[in-house]
């Protein structure tokens, strides 16, 4: 593989998770979401801080009718580029109707959520961002504190599965579609990349980096096409098909209206996440899609987790980008009663 070919893997850096079941015309004037808002929960904007001083901002979902005092709650995030308004807020809502309260918040530097420079990522600061949200749960008086669980789409659901090595507040753990951020960034696609490509890399990425110094701006990378080819792989091609249409286009989206810093990437080549996550003592479910191309880091990251309380289900037919919005392939009912068991 050369170093063009690598640099345009890593130019989708944001583009890591997509769905299925079609919701266009789902926006209205008060309502910005990509999906048709339910008439059996509450919706709110809440904001909190994480410990490096960026205020999240957040979808508090309530159901209307709630079972107790005090309830379960869920923080939800991604996929990688994406915004509450898109497949985390789809997964708030639907949980919520199911009974739990839950938070889809924008991580730092994207969507509504502060952060400078925009648009950028980091291993570190983004598995924060979900104890953050814990932080701000645990406050609540109509959540209980011992009954808090996370869930992570896409890229985001390495970075569910990093912070649930950390933060033993989280008591149960879902991945969707995950990708490890750090191993595709450090090893590129299905680990085609090696140590000398990483380093011509390297080199590429820290010239940018005197070179956006200088102009006081920073660089971008080319995202997602503005029409298809048809020569793009198709994994590019289901991306498109959410993020570039009516399905799941939100202008505050990286992955729909911009692009990601192009050098992002240094941070996760070297900062691995998941080093402890053969750690984590409370409850994991780990879902992937059959088809998906993105398979391999959930199969590899859970041969690492440990308990009778880890799971992996791998849904049938499902790519990559079903487990974003598609009814169909989504495991709703199993998701919800694994929070019931473990948030009980």
């Amino acid at each position: 593989m050369n170093l063009k070919s690598i640099l345009s893997f890593f130019v989708v850096l944001g583009i890591l998770i997509t769905g299925g079941s079609h919701m266009s015309e789902a926006k209205t004037n008060d309502w910005d979401k990509v999906f048709p808002k339910s008439d059996k929960v509450n919706v709110q904007k809440v904001h909190f801080k994480n410990r490096y001083g960026i205020e999240l901002t957040g979808d508090l979902y309530i159901p209307k009718k709630l079972s107790s005092e005090k309830s379960a709650a869920i923080a939800i995030s991604g996929p990688f580029g994406a915004v509450k308004e898109q497949a985390s807020g789809f997964y708030a809502q639907t949980l919520a109707e199911r009974g739990f309260i839950t938070l889809a918040f924008d991580p730092s530097y994207m969507g509504e959520s502060g952060g400078e420079p925009r648009d950028v990522a980091f291993p570190d600061i983004n598995t924060e961002d979900f104890s953050a949200a814990v932080d701000y749960l645990s406050s609540r008086k109509d959540v209980d504190s011992d009954k808090i669980g996370i869930l992570g789409i896409c890229g985001f659901g390495g970075m569910g599965l990093n912070a649930a090595a950390m933060d033993t507040r989280i008591k149960a753990t879902v991945t969707s579609t995950m990708y490890d951020m750090s191993r595709v960034n450090a090893n590129g696609y299905f680990d085609a990349m090696d140590e000398k490509a990483r380093y011509e890399l390297r080199q590429t990425l820290n010239k940018q980096r005197t070179e956006d110094f200088k102009k006081g701006t920073y660089a971008k990378g080319t995202g997602l096409p503005e029409k298809l080819t048809g020569e793009e792989p198709q994994f590019v091609k289901d991306y498109y098909g959410y993020y570039k249409t009516p399905r799941g286009f939100h202008k505050r989206s990286i992955n729909s209206n911009g692009n990601w810093n192009m050098t992002s990437s240094l941070s996760f080549m070297n900062m691995p996440i998941l080093t402890y996550s053969n750690e984590i003592q409370n409850a994991v479910l780990m879902i992937h899609g059959e088809k998906a191309h993105s398979r391999y880091f959930s199969e590899d990251a859970f041969k690492k987790l440990k308990g009778s309380n880890k799971e992996l289900l791998i849904i049938p037919d499902a790519n990559h980008v079903d487990l974003y919005d598609n009814v169909e392939k989504i495991p709703f009912d199993k998701i919800e009663a694994f929070y019931k068991e473990y948030l009980k």
